[in-house]
């Protein structure tokens, strides 16, 4: 890829629901231009770009995926195929040379994950897992909150990600777990992920259970990571709870609160944090849209040979503690990692 290329050239594998907000985020980046999307269900990308990107006649909608893997003009491939599909289609993209943004999760094992990686380095390209939630700036005003002490030496986190499932949607929980369905394998990897993001180090062990369905996919989940010295990060993701993504820090003077995780783009976002002093404040954060700052980011760590925000050895450590908790579930115990 040359420093000189300002725009690079981007192909969707697959018609998943999330392309609804992937489509018109990659038409809207400045350093992006869409030029396919692709799947295997005939018709299927014409619908959607049909209704996504009505007045954008030039993008390609392809009935087979092999054709936009071999497409010359693709720099960049978007993959948001079914979960327990993304490793073999990672490797077919990159195997072609294509720069790689995978829907989270990357892969169901870490043994995929590392494949990814090696194929990665020795192809020399870009590969990135889709939390899009990362690239909002809410985030990055909860670090600086977090760094100016105010709430103290962080102990505990704590994580919800639910919605109620609708008819449309049960194709996420009809498959078992090790195929790829359930929440965990769903909204779980956000809530594993937030869970993570405020501790400097990987979770020592963690403790999970479950209701699991008729088709061995769990409806609900939580659990609680051990970092060790009194320090948890506690984790819930359901398809039973009414609507929740947000995330809570509690220190050792006071606490923050982000209220949405999955920021709107039109709606200004808003943060409290208070003290044991008695300090109570609303910091809010001007609007933005995460998907459009994702491909925007991508673009450019591709076209600059930068690194992504969010590494290849972080996608390996979120599978890793998202296994040991589904370990957990199986087995009814504790499970180092």
């Amino acid at each position: 890829m040359t420093a000189e290329k300002t725009i690079l050239n981007w192909g969707i594998l697959g018609a998943a629901r999330v392309t609804e907000k992937l489509i018109p985020a990659i038409i809207e980046a400045n350093n992006a231009k869409l030029v396919a999307v692709a799947s295997r269900r005939k018709g299927a990308a014409a619908e959607a770009l049909a209704k996504l990107a009505p007045e954008n006649n030039d993008i390609l909608a392809l009935d087979d995926p092999e054709a936009l893997l071999s497409h010359p003009d693709i720099d960049v491939i978007h993959l948001p195929m079914a979960n327990e599909e993304h490793a073999e289609w990672a490797l077919k993209a990159i195997a072609h040379g294509k720069h790689l943004l995978i829907e989270k999760p990357m892969a169901l094992t870490v043994k995929d994950i590392d494949a990814i990686t090696q194929a990665a380095k020795e192809k020399g390209v870009k590969v990135m897992e889709g939390f899009m939630y990362r690239f909002h700036p809410q985030h990055d005003a909860v670090r600086e909150i977090i760094e100016s002490g105010v709430i103290g030496d962080v102990r505990t986190v704590s994580t919800r990600f639910a919605f109620p499932m609708k008819p449309a949607r049960l194709y996420r929980v009809n498959r078992p777990i090790e195929n790829g369905g359930g929440a965990m394998w769903d909204i779980g990897p956000y809530a594993i992920h937030t869970a993570r993001l405020w501790f400097d180090e990987e979770p020592k062990a963690v403790t999970a259970v479950a209701n699991i369905n008729e088709h061995g996919a769990d409806l609900s989940l939580t659990g609680v990571f051990d970092y060790g010295n009194g320090r948890f990060a506690q984790f819930e993701m359901s398809f039973e709870h009414a609507r929740r993504s947000v995330y809570e820090i509690i220190g050792t003077l006071g606490g923050i609160t982000c209220h949405t995780t999955w920021q709107p783009a039109d709606e200004t976002a808003k943060l409290s944090w208070w003290t044991e002093a008695g300090q109570q404040e609303t910091v809010e954060v001007p609007a933005a849209d995460q998907f459009v700052n994702e491909i925007e980011h991508f673009s450019a760590c591709v076209m600059n040979n930068t690194d992504p925000l969010l590494s290849l050895e972080d996608a390996r450590a979120n599978c890793q503690a998202i296994v040991a908790a589904l370990q957990s579930v199986k087995e009814g115990k504790t499970v180092q990692l």
